[in-house]
C-alpha cells in the first residue's frame, strides 16, 4: 500500500509538468504558424498591428508578430475585376453562359425623353490596397452606384439615336474618366480600365419604328457612298477634259501673242526704214502692194483714178 501511494504522488508531480510543456509546445507551434505568411504574385498584403495599419508588402514569404497581434489582409492588385450592369452572367448547366436582364439597372431615360435599356460592364483593378480595405465600407455597392449614376447621366444628355449610334464610344470614354474621378474622390483605391456598352435596346412598343429608322439610316449611307463613287468616277474625267481645254487655249494664246509680236517687229522695221528714206520706202510698199494685187491668181482688176472708192481699183467682170 505504501508503494502505491508513493507512485500516485509521483504521477501527480509529473502530470502538471508534462501539461505545461505540452501547452508551451502548442504555443510555439501556433506562434510559428502565425508568424509566417505567403503573398501570391497577383497580390499585395496589408499588415495591421492591433488593428492599426503598419505597411503594405508585395509577393513572397514574410514574417509578422504572432497570436493575432499582426494581421495580413491579402488584396488582389493584379487581377482585373468585372462588374456587370443590366444583366448577370451565370455559369453552369447545359449552357456555359446565359444572361438574365435586370430591368431596374438597365432602364434609362434619354435626353429626348425616350426609354431605353442599356447593358454595360466595367473592368477595374485595385491600385491602393490600403484605401481598398479601409476607405469605403460597402465597396461593391459603391462601385455599382457610381457607375449607374455616371451612365445614367451620359445617356440622359443624349438623344436615343445618338446613344444607339455614333455616341457609344464617347459614352464609354467619358464614363471611364468620370468614374475614375469619382472613385478617386471617395478614396476607394481602384482604377477603372474599361467601360464597355453591351446591348442598347429601345422600348418594345417602338421597336419597329427604330428598325425603320435604322434601315433609313443605312439606305442614306448607301446612297451617299454611291454618290461618292459616281463623283470620284466623273470628276477626274471632267478635270482631265478641263486641263486639255486649258492647254489648247494656252497654246492658241501663245501662238497669237507670238504672231502679234512678229507683226509689231515687222512694222517697227518698216517704220525705221521709212524714217531713213521715206520716198524709197513708200515706193517699195506701193510696188509690193501692186505685186500682191496683180501677181495673185485672182481675176484681173482695172485701176481707175476717177473711182470714188478707198482704193481706185475696179474688178473686171467676165
Amino acid at each position: 500500500m505504501a508503494d502505491e501511494q508513493v507512485a500516485k504522488k509521483k504521477k501527480r508531480k509529473i502530470g502538471p509538468a508534462i501539461l505545461t510543456w505540452l501547452i508551451i509546445l502548442i504555443l510555439v507551434v501556433i506562434a510559428g504558424f502565425s508568424s509566417f505568411y505567403v503573398v501570391d504574385e497577383t497580390e499585395n498584403a496589408v499588415i495591421t498591428r492591433f488593428g492599426k495599419y503598419t505597411q503594405t508588402v508585395g509577393a513572397g514569404l514574410h514574417t509578422k508578430l504572432p497570436f493575432g497581434i499582426d494581421k495580413a489582409y491579402r488584396v488582389p492588385v493584379k487581377v482585373v475585376q468585372t462588374e456587370q450592369f443590366g444583366f448577370k452572367t451565370v455559369k453552369g448547366g447545359r449552357n456555359n453562359e446565359y444572361k438574365n436582364n435586370i430591368a431596374s439597372e438597365s432602364t434609362m431615360l434619354t435626353g429626348d425623353l425616350n426609354i431605353v435599356d442599356v447593358e454595360w460592364i466595367i473592368q477595374y483593378r485595385i491600385v491602393d490596397p490600403k484605401q481598398w480595405l479601409f476607405g469605403v465600407y460597402e465597396k461593391q455597392q459603391t462601385i455599382r452606384d457610381i457607375s449607374r449614376s455616371v451612365i445614367n447621366t451620359l445617356v440622359g444628355d443624349r438623344a436615343i439615336l445618338d446613344v444607339m449610334g455614333n455616341e457609344r464610344t464617347a459614352i464609354e470614354t467619358l464614363g471611364l474618366e468620370m468614374m475614375n474621378e469619382n472613385f478617386k474622390q471617395l478614396g476607394l483605391g481602384i482604377s477603372v480600365i474599361a467601360v464597355k456598352l453591351q446591348n442598347i435596346v429601345p422600348p418594345s412598343g417602338v421597336q419597329d419604328a427604330f428598325e425603320d429608322v435604322n434601315k433609313a439610316t443605312q439606305d442614306m449611307n448607301r446612297f451617299i457612298n454611291e454618290g461618292k463613287e459616281a463623283y470620284n468616277a466623273e470628276i477626274p474625267k471632267a478635270q482631265g477634259e478641263a486641263d486639255r481645254q486649258i492647254q489648247i487655249a494656252e497654246g492658241y494664246a501663245a501662238e497669237r501673242v507670238n504672231m502679234a509680236k512678229g507683226d509689231v517687229a515687222r512694222f517697227n522695221a518698216v517704220y525705221e526704214e521709212y524714217k531713213r528714206s521715206p520716198e524709197v520706202t513708200k515706193e517699195r510698199i506701193y510696188l509690193e502692194t501692186m505685186n500682191e494685187i496683180f501677181g495673185s491668181e485672182t481675176k484681173p482688176s482695172l485701176i481707175d483714178g476717177e473711182l470714188e472708192n478707198l482704193v481706185p481699183i475696179k474688178n473686171l467682170k467676165d
